[in-house]
């Protein structure tokens, strides 16, 4: 029973850091119609930022600075933000489909980036020793999960709330009537390329700062971590649970990420190991599946997005 609770403990940390790179995927998709395809590159920028900021120094690698934890989620929220603009100077005027294309080229190169320059990342072999917050005070594994998932989830709280506060002030009426109809915006003096760029960035903000809480939760990270498989993953997410509601990003989160987990599982247990890789693909071919049927009957998702209704003038 202690096992499960533990399981279950772990799991939950998992839903969480993920629902916060949903959210990030919703704010640029949901709210503004950006077509991201490259989720797992800023993912992996904050991961890897992290890392290298607060690992013990090692002679081997480039940085490693042994820097305090809250410095490394800053500097990863920075740098992944940093990178956004840079890509998103070059990339944000293009139309949905090539700027797909160009997001998943840029992070399959920063993918490839963690993989083979070693000097940095350590290559395929990643690099352990990332300090974990809490495991200080908090000694035993199941301990520190718990303590960790109270972290996460007072995060997730306060991120939740900034979102929604600024999507409900003018801001966010900017991004969804950039999003509607980006000639009537432009034409009522709304800078549309400048909108769309500042929720790209923030997005991605949002996305590195997962994966630094990612890292900062397993205590080693590696190029394998970052697959083109989460951006699916993540995807499936956002609309599931309905794209255009925080709410529905968060609980498609826990649905698709339950979903895997539970049909890893049922693969662990059912079929033989010499079938180990064909049962794996079922995990993905169950996600596809979900998405099919989610557009098929539900097209808004589980919870459909917010509707915003305006106060009325005063007399």
């Amino acid at each position: 029973m202690i096992g499960l609770f533990s399981y279950l403990v772990f799991f939950a940390c998992v839903v969480l850091i993920l629902g916060i790179v949903a959210l990030g995927l919703n704010l640029q998709w949901g709210y503004t119609g950006l077509f991201n395809a490259g989720v797992v590159g800023f993912y992996a920028i904050g991961a890897y930022t992290h890392a290298i900021l607060t690992a013990a120094p090692k002679p081997e690698l480039i940085g490693n600075l042994g820097l305090p934890w809250i410095v490394g989620i800053l500097g990863a929220m920075a740098a992944s933000g940093l990178a956004a603009w840079v890509v998103g100077l070059a990339t944000i005027r293009l139309r949905d489909d090539y700027l797909a294309i160009a997001t998943f080229g840029i992070a399959t190169v920063i993918q490839l980036v963690t993989l083979n320059w070693e000097a940095l990342t350590g290559g395929g072999n990643g690099f352990s020793g990332i300090p974990r917050p809490l495991s200080g005070w908090l000694t035993t594994p199941f301990s520190f999960n718990l303590g960790y998932l109270a972290l996460l989830a007072g995060i997730v709280v306060l991120v939740t709330l900034a979102l929604d506060a600024m999507l409900a002030a003018p801001w966010g009426r900017a991004l969804r009537a950039v999003r509607e109809d980006e000639q009537a915006a432009v034409s009522l003096g709304k800078d549309a390329t400048s909108f769309r760029l500042q929720a790209f960035v923030l997005g991605s903000m949002l996305m590195g700062l997962a994966g630094a809480l990612y890292v900062g939760f397993i205590g080693f990270v590696s190029p394998f971590d970052f697959l083109p498989i989460l951006t699916f993953q993540v995807w499936a997410m956002v609309i599931v649970g309905g794209s255009g509601n925080n709410r529905g990003a968060l609980l498609g989160t826990l649905v698709v990420w339950g979903l895997w987990a539970a049909s890893g599982i049922a693969v662990t247990k059912l079929v033989p190991p010499a079938y180990a890789a064909q049962g794996g693909a079922v995990q993905v071919i169950l996600i596809g599946l979900l998405l099919v049927l989610s557009l098929l009957f539900r097209p808004g998702g589980l919870l459909g997005e917010n509707s915003i209704n305006s106060k009325p003038a005063r007399d």
